[in-house]
């Protein structure tokens, strides 16, 4: 007899094609609103929405957030953007039936669901990540207990490491799990909190072995790996009332540093003298991308980072971003050790000071090896034409996921749209022709908005104000304090320095308005590590100049790869 598929498996779903190469799911979109689930093979099985939108295939990758277990709540909430849903088939329902836009940025809808051809094949990786429900008829070869209740002890254990004395226990984390198995337990201490409130003699009642331990709230995941966990590996905090008693669990999951609020000085009214010049840069962090001694442009890091950026959509990659240029600049995780040396509570108002030297000669470089490896994507595809149009379009969309008012932040921006304006990029005509033929909605809003906006924000004329900022412009008044922008100008642009100055004091002065803006943008944010490293001034640094010239004087290691650009734009687009 057959049995009828439960709406939630997404084993059952007509669109899920489990693990399916990017290439191959394009293939299958046809028309306008044709949508797929896949697994990502690059991810870990991880699920990925394809969807052809305006003649493009668009790859929105669904976060998953696990919960503690918990009656009636479901393990893991699935979501695009901001709304969550207990399942992914109840998300799919959601957009599809509702035509919501899958995201503010691309406006794409889902509406034709493709249909999946032939039996699915699931991988074992596959089996941890999607929501389907348990087996009918579980293993329970893979763990042991006797018919008493005090066996509960040895859960975990395999029928030979329970015969033989001193065996050690398996760790939970190394079984292969069903559908019917706790989330990766920990260690068995809390359950032997429950074995010592039974006795020996209730297991004598009953005629066959006592059920299965329900799933206790207080049993937590494990920390995976010394390596910093990914947002598929975290339990987002739960209330204080909800918590487990300290004898029944380990302590909830701290919250990442950017969600925690930093404990401010006490005002009393006296001057802090500063002691020394800060860095936030950490250039000798290990990297997970680069080894000990790497040399420029390696072709292996570079087909990596073009994945990574392929597999996560505009909005995700905006938020990366603002994570690390908050850090760059001292807005957020500012230590309370920094704030005494540097005598104030924030970068940005650090910037504006003498003794905030070191931090503009970094955010110099940042905004720099962001610009040049911007132009490297772009400048970087000797392939067909097609591959040239779509990373440019790819940099015009994640130019408006940062824009005021959608992520907010303005110092990536500022870099996104160097790379744009950079004379090696901005020479290539055809190119820029085909972008307007093909994409002709992301070449008006580069030519409609994005580049008068960028105008009146180096003028300092555009918005700044906290809310939809999270973090200002401040390329202009780096540069003037730096005497980079300075030399040369003529009488009538004293106004513009005038303004530039006063609008970096109003800026300083905001500094904790612009930290309560940026914690609230990244409220929630799971970052992807590799992604977010690669977007370190460290690595770029390390990456466009290799482990040797990284140490170079920065003015000699600029006119080298500016040489380098105009090279790969010339044989790209010989000069007429």
């Amino acid at each position: 007899m057959q049995v009828p598929a439960d709406e939630e498996d997404l084993a059952s779903q007509p669109w899920y094609h489990g693990p399916l190469s990017r290439q191959k799911a394009e293939t299958l979109l046809q028309q306008d609103g044709d949508f797929l689930v896949r697994a990502s093979g690059s991810r870990g099985g991880h699920p990925v929405l394809t969807c052809r939108w305006q003649g493009l295939a668009l790859h929105f990758e669904v976060l998953r957030v696990p919960l503690r277990p918990r009656p009636g709540r479901p393990p893991t909430l699935f979501q695009l953007e901001e709304e969550r849903f207990p399942s992914l088939p109840a998300l799919v329902r959601s957009y599809v039936t509702g035509r919501r836009p899958l995201s503010q940025a691309t406006r794409a809808v889902a509406s034709r669901p493709v249909t999946r051809q032939g039996p699915l094949h699931r991988s074992l990786s596959e089996d941890t990540l999607i929501d389907s429900p348990a087996p009918r008829e579980p293993l329970r070869t893979r763990k042991w207990s006797d018919s008493q209740p005090a066996g509960l002890e040895h859960a975990g254990r395999s029928r030979e490491d329970h015969c033989e004395p001193g065996a050690s226990a398996i760790s939970p984390s190394s079984l292969p799990r069903t559908g019917s198995d706790p989330l990766l337990l920990k260690p068995q201490a809390p359950l032997g909190v429950v074995a010592n409130g039974l006795h020996a003699s209730d297991g004598q009642l009953h005629a066959k072995p006592p059920i299965k331990p329900p799933r206790t709230p207080s049993l937590a995941l494990p920390e995976a790996s010394e390596r910093s966990p990914t947002y598929c590996e975290l339990v987002p905090r739960m209330p204080g009332a909800q918590r487990s008693p300290p004898d029944q669990g380990r302590p909830e999951p701290e919250a990442p540093w950017w969600e925690v609020p930093e404990e401010e000085d006490e005002e009393d009214g006296s001057f802090q003298r500063p002691q020394a010049e800060v860095s936030f840069s950490h250039p000798d962090t290990p990297s997970c991308l680069l080894g000990p001694q790497n040399r420029p442009l390696e072709p292996g890091v570079l087909k990596t980072l073009r994945g990574l950026f392929l597999e996560h959509h505009p909005e995700s990659t905006a938020l990366h971003l603002l994570l690390v240029d908050c850090q760059a600049t001292g807005l957020l995780g500012v230590t309370k050790a920094q704030r005494g040396a540097m005598g104030v509570a924030s970068g940005l108002e650090l910037l504006t000071l003498p003794h905030g030297h070191r931090l503009r000669l970094e955010l110099l470089e940042r905004h720099e090896a962001l610009e040049l490896a911007g132009a490297l994507a772009v400048l970087g595809c000797t392939g067909p034409l097609e591959e040239r149009v779509a990373a440019l379009r790819g940099l015009v969309e994640l130019a408006l996921a940062l824009r005021p008012g959608a992520v907010g932040d303005l110092l990536g921006l500022a870099a996104v749209m160097g790379t744009l304006l950079m004379p090696q990029v901005s020479r290539l005509e055809r190119t820029w022709r085909q972008l307007r033929q093909s994409h002709t909605e992301a070449a008006l809003a580069f030519e409609q908005e994005l580049k008068p906006l960028m105008r009146s924000l180096d003028e300092s004329a555009g918005p700044w104000e906290p809310g939809p900022v999270a973090l200002p412009h401040v390329a202009p008044v780096v540069r003037l304090l730096e005497g980079e922008e300075a030399r040369g100008l003529p009488e009538e642009s004293c106004e513009r320095l005038l303004s530039t100055l006063s609008r970096a004091r109003q800026v300083a002065r905001d500094g904790p308005k612009f930290r309560e803006v940026a914690a609230k943008r990244l409220r929630g944010f799971r970052p992807n590590p590799q992604l977010r490293e690669a977007l370190t001034t460290g690595f770029l640094r390390r990456l466009l100049w290799g482990s040797r010239g990284a140490g170079a004087p920065r003015a000699q290691r600029l006119e080298k790869f500016q040489r380098v650009l105009s090279t790969l734009s010339l044989r790209l687009e010989p000069a007429d």
